[in-house]
Formats: structure tokens, C-alpha cells, sequence
């Protein structure tokens, strides 16, 4: 391994200090390198934009850091690197691929690295010596990181084989075309399971982990999914939340509605989708997120370019207004609309006084008349401030 290595810095295993200040100013550099030509040569993560581009980042930053810090002789421990290593196996399972493109990045990312120590090398003269100590210690620092990454993959593979294949396929059954079959209720009695008269489906992030000993016996799960999810029979109530809570430890997901057993498919997506808003920062991250609670954000924010065609029909006066008049103006008519056009109360809404409220809004119906004046045409105006502010809260946090 590397950590053996013998050299000349002063230290066992330590390569000279002049060395590794030339590693140490490549690594920037290097690092931008190896994402550009993991996203070039492997066409999976050419697919998917390597959607979580920062993540990979950090690993590989991380990861290259260490690598010097080995060569260096450093003692420093490793375990920040070894579980983004472990991270990336777990996504793969996570997302349902086998280990094949994770270990073609791998060696894409050591052909880079190499390309790049043997180009310095030259370049500043190394000894042969010492290129090849260099050569050495890269290919089995690399294989290190891939053996790391093999077993967070396999850590999650396991964890989905005990899961009982026929409660699986259950879960699958439920979520089809056929879920009031009798074909369910008959593989549902072979395994053991209870078909309940309603669901509660909850979606998890595709990096979650399930701890699937704190699940009820009776809640099916299926981690193989690329977007993991479970049903919980019955409804969501306090012991459940607090099984949920043992089951996910990093709390986050999205529970959805309690529904006939035939709409566990819907359920689902409006979990998924209250799952999506929260990573988008539309709706607050504060554990488990309750589609029950979130109903009308959900409705607002169904459909995205609906509501950016709405937006020019309903707002188009503020697409010609400055960006701070366009704030204030918005700021105020959603304060006059929730007090339901009372002044005062909209003054305390905007911490102003009830002067300058009426004032505003004298010049706000100049270009707003006709939507304040009708019942119909002010429900649209409001439901689509609404929503343009959770759009806008979601994109101020990027």
C-alpha cells in the first residue's frame, strides 16, 4: 500500500518535500480535469449530468488530497475520504446500476492523474526514481478508493436482499394497474401480508439510508428503486412517525397522503413531488415533510410551465417594472390580498404605516383594476402570487 512507501522527506514512507509541493499546486487543476473526462468517456454519468456534480467534486478533491498526504507520509486519518468513497458505491446501488460505471470513472480518474505526474515529472526533471514510487503508490491508492466504494455498494445490496423478494414484488403489485386484482390478494396471502384497506406511501431520497430492522413488519419497502420508497398500511400517526424516524436517520422524506389502497400510485407522486419541492427549497427541510400539510403548494406548484403561462397573463404588468419596484409591489399586493383588502392589517403584515399601504395600492390599481375589482379574476391573481413567491423563495437558495 501506499502508506509503506519509503522515502527521502525525513520520514518513513515520506517522498521529498519539494515533490510534494509540485502534487500539492496540481491539485485544483487536476481535480476539474478528472469530473471533465469522467463526464467525456463514461456514458452514464454523460447521461445524467452528474447530477450532483459537487458531491463528486468534494470526493475527488477529498480523495486527491489524501493521496499527497499519504505520499507525504502524513498520519492524518482517512475516514472523511473513506466514507465519500463508501458514499459513491451506496449511490450507485441507491440508483439501481450495477458498479460498472463507478469503476470505469475510477479508472478514467487514475489515467488522468497519471497523464498528469508523469507530464510534471518531465517537465521539472523528477528522478526516475521517484516517478516510478509515484506510479506505484497512484494505481494502488486507486484501488483502494474503488475496494471503499465496493463496499458502500454492497453495504445497500444487502440491506435490499434481506428485504423478502415477495414483499418487493407486493409493493410493485400495489403500485400497478392490478392492485385490486385478485392476483394481489393472492400474493399477498402467500407472503404473509395483510392487504389493508388504505396506504400511506412515503418517498425517500435516491442517497437515504433505511435502517430496515426499525421497520414494522408489516411496511413494505423497496430500496432497489432509483427512487426509494415504502408504504405504511393504514394511516400516518404517531407511532408510525416515530418508526419512521428510527428507520430513516437522516429524517429526510416525504409522506404522502392516506388513500384507498388503489391509489397508492398517487400517494406516491405527491410525495415524490413534496420530496423535489423541499430539495428545491420551495417547501422547509424539517424532517419527514407531510403532504397533508402542504396541500396547496402542491396544487400551485403542480406544473411549472402552467404557471409560468399563468404568470405572464396575471402578472405581466411587473415584467416592465424595475427589479425593486417589481418586489415592493409584489410584496404589497400579496400583503392587501391575505388581509383581504384591509389596510390596517396589511400595514401590520408589511410593518408600515396604513398610509403608505393605500397610497401604494392607489398606484397599484392602475395597472391591477380589473383583477382587485373581480371575485374571479383576484382568486387567480392571488393563487398565482403565491406560488411565483415559493418559486422565488426556492431560487433565492441556489
Amino acid at each position: 500500500m501506499t502508506r509503506a512507501l519509503v522515502g527521502g522527506g525525513g520520514r518513513p514512507g515520506a517522498l521529498p518535500p519539494q515533490v510534494i509541493a509540485i502534487l500539492s499546486a496540481e491539485l485544483p487543476s487536476l481535480a476539474e480535469e478528472i469530473l471533465e473526462e469522467v463526464q467525456r468517456s463514461v456514458p452514464e454519468y454523460a447521461r445524467q449530468g452528474m447530477s450532483e456534480p459537487s458531491a463528486y467534486r468534494i470526493t475527488v478533491e477529498q480523495a486527491m488530497a489524501a493521496f499527497v498526504d499519504q505520499v507525504s507520509g502524513g498520519v492524518d486519518g482517512y475516514e472523511r475520504r473513506d466514507e465519500l468513497c463508501r458514499e459513491l458505491g451506496r449511490s450507485e446501488a441507491y440508483q439501481g446500476r450495477t458498479l460498472d460505471a463507478l469503476q470505469a470513472a475510477y479508472r478514467v480518474g487514475v489515467q488522468v492523474a497519471w497523464r498528469r505526474v508523469a507530464a510534471v515529472a518531465r517537465a521539472r526533471r523528477l528522478p526516475a526514481e521517484v516517478t516510478t514510487r509515484l506510479a506505484e503508490a497512484l494505481f494502488a491508492y486507486i484501488d483502494e478508493l474503488a475496494s471503499l466504494s465496493v463496499e458502500g455498494y454492497l453495504e445497500v445490496r444487502s440491506s435490499a436482499d434481506e428485504l423478502p423478494g415477495d414483499h418487493r414484488r407486493l409493493l410493485r403489485m400495489v403500485l400497478g394497474p392490478g392492485a385490486a386484482s385478485g392476483a394481489l390478494a393472492e400474493a399477498a396471502e402467500a407472503a404473509g401480508w395483510a392487504v389493508p384497506p388504505t396506504v400511506t406511501m412515503v418517498a425517500m431520497p435516491a442517497r437515504a439510508r433505511c435502517v430496515r430492522e426499525a421497520m414494522d413488519r408489516d411496511v413494505l419497502v423497496d430500496l432497489a428503486d432509483a427512487e426509494p420508497h415504502l408504504l405504511i398500511p393504514g394511516g400516518y400517526g404517531p407511532e408510525r412517525a416515530a418508526m419512521l424516524s428510527r428507520a430513516l436517520p437522516e429524517r429526510r422524506s416525504a409522506v404522502g397522503l392516506t388513500v384507498p389502497l388503489g391509489e397508492a400510485a398517487d400517494s406516491l407522486r405527491w410525495a415524490r413531488r413534496a420530496l423535489a419541492l423541499v430539495e428545491a427549497g420551495c417547501l422547509e427541510d424539517g424532517g419527514p415533510t407531510l403532504c397533508e400539510r402542504h396541500l396547496l403548494e402542491l396544487w400551485l406548484l403542480s406544473d411549472g410551465p402552467l404557471l409560468d403561462q399563468l404568470a405572464r397573463r396575471e402578472l405581466g404588468a411587473l415584467a416592465e417594472m424595475p427589479r425593486t419596484r417589481r418586489m415592493r409591489v409584489t410584496e404589497t399586493l400579496c400583503a392587501w390580498l391575505d388581509a383581504q383588502g384591509n389596510a390596517v392589517e396589511a400595514a401590520q403584515r408589511l410593518r408600515l404605516h396604513p398610509q403608505t399601504v393605500r397610497y401604494r395600492m392607489r398606484q397599484i390599481s392602475a395597472e391591477f383594476d380589473r383583477q382587485l375589482a373581480d371575485p374571479a379574476a383576484r382568486f387567480a391573481l392571488d393563487a398565482v402570487l403565491r406560488a411565483y413567491r415559493l418559486r422565488e423563495r426556492g431560487s433565492a437558495l441556489k
